[in-house]
């Protein structure tokens, strides 16, 4: 049965034809009354996903350390903007916030600010940030001016992409269109595609090349190169090249991009070396992307887990080397090869903490 969302997609493809892949996730995700975001808290076993701050509250005490060692590094700046974009519920900054309690003046130096379209969420952030005054943004572009530090856990896979298929020495457009039956499906542009695509190497035929939209990764940077800070950004993707990633997500099962939008998560891996060549052409350094599990383990996972043992009970202490296990290994179901952590750095700055090894790599 064809949901609200989908009716109004249908009927823009009717008017207007084929839409590119980009702008059906923009209307999936964003729309604003139906969109996926719009409408729920995804997180959670509840939800369709789980994300690391919902796994473990390391990981956010981690990245809350790691954004101290950062804000010493930038020389204190008082104060400054403290960042997340896409905060799910306020799980990750919450955790991150009770760590940096360890240096008193980060805490009163920063001025926390959320980049957040959903309703829903936002209550949710607020329940469990309302004590560190956030204040609310839809772009980051409204965010106050001046030096910042950015948290970006699971927000760039979300951002939408664009597709092209090689076919026949031509680079085409996908697009959403019409069955004959009226179902939506995907197809190709009949007209070459006129810009190159990445360098990835000459392409074989059938090959998909995905594009992210470039505004947030474009603003991100722009706003470190001119203002000054670092951006450390978290998620699952690939160091650059070809291949058909766009994905569909519900009650924690892959399901079929086109069915139902607006009722399922749809993301894309992200392209860690397109992100930082948008940095670097934007004035900012890039370092990384280094596996979250090396990530973790040079922040301290191994050390952290260990004094979350302590005193407890054996089923307890399971519990944090499971999910510890679940944050930094490599293998089905782990989160520490297919999660990458990059950082976007001002070009004045050093290598960041954990990136300490001089891996400034894509």
């Amino acid at each position: 049965m064809s949901g609200r969302l989908e009716d109004e997609i249908k009927a823009l493809i009717a008017a207007e034809g084929p839409m590119p892949v980009s702008r059906f996730m923009a209307l999936a995700l964003g729309h604003p009354r139906l969109g996926y975001y719009v409408t729920r808290d995804p997180f959670g076993a509840g939800g369709d996903f789980v994300t690391a701050p919902e796994i473990s509250q390391m990981f956010g005490e981690l990245v809350g350390l790691w954004a101290v060692a950062q804000w010493q590094a930038m020389g204190a700046p008082a104060p400054f903007a403290l960042v997340e974009l896409g905060p799910g519920r306020g799980t990750l900054m919450a955790d991150a916030l009770r760590a940096a309690r360890l240096v008193p003046e980060f805490g009163a130096a920063a001025r926390l600010h959320l980049v957040e379209m959903s309703p829903t969420l936002r209550a949710a952030q607020g329940r469990a940030l309302g004590a560190a005054a956030p204040q609310w943004h839809d772009r980051l572009e409204d965010v106050p001016p001046g030096p910042m530090i950015a948290i970006a856990n699971e927000f760039f896979d979300a951002i939408p992409i664009d597709q092209f298929v090689f076919r026949d020495g031509r680079w085409r457009a996908r697009r959403v269109g019409l069955k004959a039956d009226g179902a939506l499906a995907f197809g190709l542009d009949p007209l070459p595609h006129g810009a190159e695509p990445a360098p990835y190497g000459p392409p074989a035929e059938g090959a998909v090349l995905e594009r992210m939209v470039e505004g947030p990764a474009l603003a991100l940077a722009g706003r470190i190169a001119g203002q000054g800070g670092a951006a450390l950004v978290v998620d699952y993707g690939h160091a650059g090249g070809y291949g058909d990633t766009l994905q569909a997500v519900r009650a924690h099962r892959w399901v079929d991009p086109l069915a139902d939008p607006g009722e399922a998560d749809l993301t894309a891996h992200v392209d860690f070396a397109a992100l930082a060549r948008r940095a670097r052409a934007s004035g900012a350094r890039a370092f990384g992307p280094i596996g979250q599990g090396e990530f973790l383990a040079r922040l301290g996972l191994a050390q952290r887990a260990t004094r979350l043992k302590a005193g407890k009970d054996a089923a307890a202490q399971a519990a944090v080397d499971a999910a510890a296990l679940r944050l930094a290994g490599h293998g089905e179901g782990q989160m520490g090869a297919l999660f990458k952590a990059m950082v976007i750095a001002h070009g004045g700055l050093g290598a960041p903490v954990a990136f300490d090894t001089g891996e400034e790599v894509v």
